[in-house]
């Protein structure tokens, strides 16, 4: 099938289609010479058993002329009991029957006997019926040369008219089909120009067809793309940019103490590679996320208020509370979500006035964790933005006090990737952020 795999759509489509039609052309026609013979013999054995009612009601009324009249081409004889000739039709022979002894007896059991039609003098076949009347026997003849004929015109119209029917049909189907595909050709053009620097959109068909829904689900995929490439080259310029600073401050405490000749300040140096250290395992941490690092879907039973206390620093620079209360079960894994809680816990302290509160209840169908905080709190406007990466507020765009602005961004992403939603409310005063999760019952002990 190599050679089918070479057509063009559109001539696999047409190559298909007239093949399927000739195929079933040629079927109807085969049950139309089929069906027309059938009906066309049928009514020469009823044109046959009829005269042959005639005669022998003729017969009956002792009415019977002799050479006996008839229409057609009929054959027709008359036999007494001795299956002798009493009778015949003009032209017809008057010294032997038609049928032969066996093929008499098989006739009077009301079959129609078929022989050949040379036994009066034509070509083809006779169908002889049957009738008797008064121990007389009438036998009717009837040639199938004009049906055979007929069978032959229709048969020979068939096989010049189809082939011409199937090719006229392809080159109309040729065209159709054309015009059928010349959006998807349109589609293919739009693709064709589009570059990797300018994603670009495809050109949609009019009309609401396949075709049409085809091009504007491309037309988003391709927005989903330059979105994601948009990002990408986003996250780049803004990781570019934050490890600038601490490499340019690692750069100019080394050439201070080489100009000066004395060894660099080694606690600064130390701050500086730790910063920069967290710098690269938030944005590794966060590129797992986002790509959904089967690493970060490891999932077992997790309960929420022990993890609080777990998590909750000791010695923060406000207090942070862990309310108390009932197991809170979920399922998940168990780094990632002491990951999240984490992130959330140490922005509430960086921004707290004086009080930071943790708690961990149930709300509706969902498990939530609340992390509560007295800081200036954030204002809607921002609330969608402060996860994006690398963003910071005006109030806490120093780098020493404000961290890289990856924190939220990594707690969206473990979050979506756990099922779970994550909202921020105010706290009057403050920020109050709370983390929905599924549940899961508490499990059973071993």
């Amino acid at each position: 099938m190599t050679w089918f795999r070479r057509l063009t759509l559109r001539g696999r489509l047409i190559l298909i289609g007239s093949v399927g039609l000739a195929v079933g052309l040629l079927l109807g026609g085969l049950l139309l010479v089929t069906v027309l013979r059938f009906v066309l013999i049928r009514a020469v054995d009823d044109g046959a058993r009829g005269t042959a009612a005639d005669i022998a009601s003729l017969i009956s009324a002792k009415v019977l002329a002799d050479p006996i009249p008839t229409a057609g081409t009929q054959y027709i004889q008359v036999l007494d009991q001795q299956d002798r000739i009493r009778a015949a039709s003009v032209g017809a022979d008057r010294l032997r029957p038609v049928l032969h002894g066996d093929e008499l007896a098989r006739a009077r059991a009301g079959r129609v006997i078929v022989v050949p039609a040379n036994r009066i003098g034509l070509t083809g076949e006779l169908r002889v019926v049957v009738a008797q009347s008064g121990g007389e026997t009438v036998l009717v003849a009837a040639p199938d040369r004009d049906v055979q004929e007929s069978v032959l015109i229709v048969r020979d119209v068939l096989l010049i008219a189809y082939p011409l029917l199937v090719g006229a049909l392809a080159g109309l189907a040729w065209h159709v089909v054309g015009w059928a595909l010349a959006p998807v050709e349109v589609l293919r053009q739009g693709a064709e120009d589009i570059s990797a620097g300018q994603v670009g959109r495809l050109p949609v068909p009019e009309g609401d067809d396949e075709v049409h829904r085809l091009g504007l689900t491309l037309n988003r995929m391709l927005g989903r793309l330059d979105a994601a490439r948009q990002r990408q080259r986003d996250f780049v310029a803004d990781a570019a940019h934050e490890l600038r600073s601490p490499i340019a401050s690692l750069r100019t405490q080394l050439d201070v103490a080489e100009h000066i000749g004395e060894p660099a300040s080694i606690p600064d140096l130390a701050v500086e590679v730790d910063r920069l250290s967290r710098l690269v395992d938030d944005l590794l941490l966060l590129a797992r996320a986002e790509e959904g690092d089967p690493r970060l879907r490891r999932r077992e039973p997790v309960e929420l208020t022990a993890l609080l206390r777990d998590v909750v620093p000791a010695g923060a620079r406000v207090p942070v509370t862990v309310v108390p209360g009932d197991p809170q079960w979920t399922i998940g894994d168990p780094v990632a979500l002491r990951q999240v809680i984490d992130n959330l816990v140490t922005n509430a302290v960086r921004h707290a006035a004086s009080r930071v509160t943790v708690a961990a209840g149930r709300s509706a169908d969902r498990v939530v964790v609340t992390i509560t905080d007295d800081g200036p709190g954030i204002p809607p406007g921002d609330r969608d933005r402060v996860f994006d990466r690398f963003t910071r507020l005006d109030d806490a765009r120093a780098r020493d006090s404000g961290g890289a602005g990856l924190g939220l961004a990594i707690v969206r992403e473990l979050v979506r990737l756990h099922s779970g939603t994550i909202t921020l409310g105010d706290a009057a005063p403050g920020l109050r952020v709370a983390v929905a999760f599924q549940p899961r019952p508490e499990p059973e002990p071993d």
